[in-house]
């Protein structure tokens, strides 16, 4: 952890991988404590901005994120998680939070 680079808040942002597709489901962000807590148990924990508590993926709706690896980048200052997920991660029921596309179009 020493390592790593919090923001001024003590949060790290962590990308989500599907270990097997390579497909980006989410962004969250973690503190220090849910970083180990994911390290520890193999299972995403987060830090939720909005209700500032950790907040263990799958929780309420028991689609959990089973980790296999943690990574940081050459910067140190953002994690990537990869991980074989147990059902849809994004809270809308879809696989992945990025089904959104963002063009040229919505500039206007």
């Amino acid at each position: 952890m020493k390592n790593l680079k919090f923001d001024k808040r003590g949060l790290i942002p962590a990308i989500i991988q599907d270990d097997a597709t390579g497909e980006v489901l989410m962004l969250g962000y973690m503190n220090e404590e849910s970083l180990r807590r994911t390290l520890q148990t193999k299972e995403a924990w987060f830090f939720s901005r909005s209700r500032q508590r950790l907040w263990h993926k799958g929780e309420t709706s028991g689609n959990r994120i089973k980790v296999r690896s943690v990574w940081f980048d050459c910067d140190s200052d953002t994690v990537l998680v990869k991980a074989d997920p147990t059902g849809p991660v994004c809270h809308t029921g879809r696989q992945t939070c990025f089904f959104q596309e963002l063009t040229e179009t919505d500039l206007d």
